[in-house]
């Protein structure tokens, strides 16, 4: 785009057209133009619009807060259908979670997108067919193929959520990185309401205690409930409407969290060979190794989405380097691993869930890892790393429709 750029920077008309077929794409080719443009008028003027942020928070119109205010209140409503409905806590909560916020926020988005009928009814069946599924699966008991069925329907929401925001099936690689970036900010929003949430909570529980009147119990089955149900929807309406409350926040923890992750995994990959411990024989540790996996993951994710808006230093592409092969290297054991027990003991459930998972995160983290190295070699661009991730994304999702629906029929429940 920085070529159509400089071609039409005299043509206010076309620029403008551009700029509203594709907001993030223009403005990062601009902001890697304009060092070159800066002194020309409309350059500057551009400049200035593109990073103008108001220093007042927007709140929409009243209409929009409406709807926020109706979706928290479905939200906590269906936290308490238990209660409503005298379901078991045990049977509900474990299969339904997802369906608490997961649903509400891609009508959110599907309404900000106006998505054609077709779509809807697409995201409309893959709910209803995740709420039927999982609620009638046997309630039996130490069933791993349920647990599993539980965990990755949270994913299979969570891509069905990507997909309402991205709008559409074919790979708009800065759609979907926007959606990993949307997912690190709310995060955050998500985190700062709830502690002002617990703080709010104390003071009113302690002020009520001083008049003789104990309302915890009341307040956490009630009050609490409906705000835990409600964060998520207030703090995605506050970043998409004042992106700049935490635009600034989450390239910090970006930037600070990555290399200090990268010392971390050094750190504790030297201290596993000292502790004689490792998860070739040991269950509970090859499940904390792969949730570290994960968590390592997450954040390589989170930091390419941040990394890939504009043109970074070297360090900092370093840092991304490092930390992938590293985290290939904490992937590699995991599969070792889990191929070891695999051959001891057979095929189960939670071997064959693992095994997949490992599989596809080390596929992507070889293509992250082959990118950014192509990066640092001046052979391809920073924006080459969030295509191969973008890219890779719908593996995901066809991964949790498969642990999801047919790990329980293919292991009988078991």
């Amino acid at each position: 785009m920085k070529d159509e750029i400089l071609t039409q920077l005299n043509n206010p008309a076309q620029l403008e057209k551009m700029y509203r077929n594709n907001k993030t794409s223009f403005k990062r080719s601009f902001g890697m133009l304009y060092p070159e443009l800066k002194g020309n008028t409309i350059a500057d003027f551009w400049h200035e619009r593109l990073n103008y942020e108001s220093d007042e928070i927007n709140w929409g119109t009243s209409r929009e807060l409406l709807l926020v205010i109706i979706a928290s209140l479905l939200a906590g409503i269906i936290a308490k259908l238990p209660a409503f409905l005298s379901i078991k806590e045990d049977f509900f909560y474990p299969r339904n979670i997802g369906f608490i916020v997961f649903p509400l926020l891609t009508a959110y988005f599907a309404r900000k997108n106006k998505l054609s009928a077709g779509k809807i009814a697409f995201i409309i069946g893959a709910t209803l067919a995740g709420v039927f599924f999982i609620n009638f699966l046997p309630d039996t008991k130490k069933s791993d193929t349920l647990i599993l069925s539980c965990i990755h329907l949270l994913l299979f929401l969570w891509s069905v959520l990507g997909f309402a925001f991205v709008g559409e099936i074919k790979n708009n690689h800065e759609k979907r990185l926007g959606f990993l970036k949307y997912n690190g900010d709310l995060v955050v929003m998500t985190t700062l309401i709830l502690i002002a949430g617990a703080i709010m909570t104390g003071i009113t529980i302690g002020l009520f205690s001083l008049i003789g009147f104990k309302i915890e119990e009341f307040y956490f089955k009630n009050v609490g409930i409906f705000g835990l149900a409600a964060a998520p929807i207030i703090g995605t309406y506050l970043t998409q409407a004042n992106p700049q409350l935490v635009g600034k926040v989450s390239p910090v923890i970006a930037k600070l969290f990555s290399p200090l992750v990268v010392v971390m995994l050094v750190v504790y990959l030297t201290a596993i060979i000292y502790s004689g411990k490792n998860p070739y024989n040991n269950r509970e540790f090859l499940l904390i190794f792969n949730a570290l996996l994960v968590g390592v993951m997450a954040i390589i994710f989170f930091s390419v989405a941040e990394t890939s808006k504009t043109t970074k230093s070297v360090a900092e592409t370093w840092v991304l380097l490092l930390l992938s092969a590293i985290t290939i290297i904490v992937n590699s054991v995991a599969l070792s691993a889990i191929l070891f027990r695999i051959s001891e003991w057979g095929f189960t459930p939670n071997r064959a869930a693992v095994l997949g998972g490992n599989v596809l995160i080390l596929t992507n983290l070889l293509l992250v890892t082959a990118q950014l190295f192509r990066t640092l070699s001046k052979k391809a661009e920073i924006t080459a790393v969030g295509k191969a991730i973008a890219f890779y994304l719908p593996v995901y999702f066809v991964w949790t429709i498969i642990v999801t629906f047919i790990f329980p029929l293919v292991f009988g429940f078991k």
